[in-house]
């Protein structure tokens, strides 16, 4: 029994050494999760204090873009002018041909602040001529000019298909493409629409109507509608799109 005992008490003072070395194991595993723990709660506050950041850029963003585009509510774009027909005054120009173009009676008369066409000079045998891009004295006119533009379409100068549109920034021009290029597919689903000043998309479906102001929300949209009928597929545009009046739009949009 003497023996047995020292035996006994033997592996107790083994196993009283073991669990010592496995308290101590613990505790220096506890103590380096205490520190990952630590750092892991810095990086999220880091991470919190950038996604506020981000969302004051976006914020930043947005406001600058409104601010730029309402800079430009009295710009007017002219695409389709020859190269060199404008002559040496392209605001005389444009002054005397718009009245003359569009059959307005602008009253007082038309008057500009400045005019250029937009880019370097286009190389010998280019058959795009650079766009004009113009700025009113006075709002009024402008609208009255683009309004009119939008009902009529082309205009013919010359034999020249004369194209006038509102003038946006860059950020408003690609959420305006990416709205158009989800058209054919609104078409497909039979929904109307109407895009609007200055990147604003209207829908109706069922008899329900609803405004989009971010292109990917409206994708979403359609995504879910298109999920309810296998044989319809959301349509990928390219910027070589077949499309005739979809390459146009897309120039439009990129200038």
């Amino acid at each position: 029994m003497s023996h047995r005992l020292e035996g006994l008490d033997s592996k107790i003072n083994d196993l009283t050494a073991e669990t010592k070395s496995i308290r101590t194991d613990i505790a220096q595993f506890q103590s380096r999760l205490d520190a990952v723990e630590l750092r892991v709660k810095k990086t999220e506050d880091r991470l919190n204090k950038i996604s506020d950041q981000d969302q004051d850029l976006l914020y930043l963003r947005s406001k600058v873009t409104d601010l730029e585009d309402r800079s430009r509510r009295d710009n007017a774009r002219f695409f389709g002018f020859p190269e060199r027909s404008e002559g040496k005054d392209i605001k005389h120009f444009l002054t005397e041909i718009l009245p003359k173009l569009t059959s307005i009676e602008f009253t007082p008369p038309l008057e500009l602040q400045r005019a250029h066409r937009i880019g370097p000079p286009r190389q010998n045998g280019s058959k795009q001529p650079r766009p004009v891009i113009a700025c009113f004295l006075r709002h009024e006119q402008a609208r009255l000019l683009l309004t009119a533009a939008r009902s009529h379409g082309p205009y013919d100068f010359k034999g020249h298909a004369i194209r006038i549109a509102a003038d946006f920034s860059k950020d408003t021009n690609d959420r305006r493409k990416a709205f158009l290029n989800l058209r054919p597919l609104l078409r497909q689903l039979d929904i109307k629409y109407g895009l609007f000043e200055p990147a604003r998309m209207w829908i109706t479906k069922d008899g329900k109507s609803r405004d989009f102001y971010d292109p990917a929300d409206l994708r979403s949209f359609l995504e879910r509608l298109t999920s309810q009928n296998m044989d319809t597929t959301l349509p990928v545009i390219s910027p070589d799109a077949t499309d005739p009046e979809e390459r146009r739009v897309g120039k439009e949009c990129r200038l």
